[in-house]
């Protein structure tokens, strides 16, 4: 089964699109967290489709540290056949280190 969990930094802003029906879709460019070699581009897709869609929109942005939990798939790029790239479709988003917190105190 190809179901994963990656923590991984958003590099993009995440773009937001509807299909009919109102439905959702959200993606985001996001690459893992390098600590050794700052020059490795391991960058990736990942779609977030419905509900938790609405969601990433409004609580995350560019530069965040995120823990996803999905499937993964493999794409062909720009219909060349041996060129794929990796896409993640999102069923569980947790944030792990945000870049703008901001705390409801009214409670």
């Amino acid at each position: 089964m190809n179901y994963s969990t990656f923590i991984v930094k958003i590099i993009k802003k995440p773009v937001q699109s509807f299909f009919k029906n109102n439905i959702s879709l959200t993606e985001l460019v996001v690459q893992f967290p390098q600590v050794r070699n700052k020059n490795c581009k391991n960058t990736f897709r990942v779609s977030v489709w419905g509900n938790l869609s609405y969601d990433v929109m409004k609580y995350y942005q560019q530069n965040d540290h995120i823990i996803i939990e999905g499937y993964i798939s493999l794409r062909n790029k720009n219909e060349i056949k041996n060129n794929k790239e990796i896409e993640i479709s999102v069923f569980k988003i947790y944030p792990l280190l945000l870049k703008n917190i901001q705390i409801d105190t009214t409670l």
